[in-house]
Parts: C-alpha cells; structure tokens; sequence
C-alpha cells in the first residue's frame, strides 16, 4: 500500500491504495464520487474525465499515485453552493443529454475547452470533444450546449 495526500473538490484527502490503483478507482471506489463514470477502461470514452490541476484528465489511465499533492475537481465539485456551472446549467437547458452516461465526462471536458477556446465555434467543439463518445445524442445539443455555455460565461 501507498500513503497518497491530494485535495478533491476543495477537501484534503489521504488514502492507502495499491500501487496499481487508478485515480477512477480512488474517486469511486474509495471516495464514493460516483459521477465519475468507466465506459471502457482504455481512454476511448472520456466518461471518467475529470481536471487535474485545471486540466482534462482521462481518470481511468492515471494512477492515484500520480494524483499525488493534485487538486482533482469531479463533477460533483463544479457545482457551487447548489448552484449548478453554467456547463451544467447549459446541459439542462439545451437538453445535451440523454441517458447521461457520459455527461459527467461531457460537461468536465467542455470546462476545459472554453478555457482554451472562451468562444468556439462548432467545428472547434467537435474537435475538441474527439476524445468523448456519446452514443445518444448525435452531438447537436451537446454543441449547442457548450456554445451556450460559452456565451453565460463570457
């Protein structure tokens, strides 16, 4: 086993984990955060993304080890004080999703990108979700969301 210290949504945490624990298996399995999805154990997906200090991560090919002293944001960290990240708020709004099985990992990526691009247009939003797959919504709303997203956020 290995002491690990790491903030997840703004809290301190400290686990014991093997070795060969993934970050995934460290936010649901020891730490009960259950937004975090595993569609496909080989970063295929992007179900499991979460931020790493501030950066897209795909949680289920990271080590908890390497989490070390990291700020980890899930899902279940965005929202502030009940109320919902504009992404979140976008998603509802815009009916970005479906069965929801990959909007956790949705709504983590689209944060990221509007850091890097505040205002995309839709080709930059398919582009840059290359690394998330939804099986439900054809991405039109998903694209719509994230541009309405960028504009409440702007």
């Amino acid at each position: 086993m290995t002491a690990i210290s790491l903030r997840v949504n703004g809290k301190a945490v400290r686990a014991d984990v093997e070795p060969r624990t993934l970050l995934v298996e460290l936010l649901r399995d020891h730490l009960n955060l259950t937004g975090t999805h595993v569609g496909c154990d080989t970063s295929q997906c992007g179900a499991c993304t979460v931020h790493v200090g501030g950066h897209s991560v795909k949680s289920c090919t990271m080590l908890a080890v390497e989490a070390e002293g990291a700020d980890v944001t899930t899902i279940e960290g965005v929202a502030k004080d009940g109320k919902l990240h504009p992404m979140q708020e976008a998603f509802r709004e815009c009916h970005g999703l479906q069965c929801g099985f990959c909007t956790p990992g949705m709504v983590m990526s689209a944060i990221d990108l509007l850091k890097h691009h505040p205002n995309p247009d839709e080709a930059t939003i398919r582009a840059e979700l290359d690394g998330n797959l939804c099986r439900c919504t054809g991405y039109h709303n998903i694209v719509k969301s994230i541009q309405a997203a960028a504009r409440a956020m702007s």
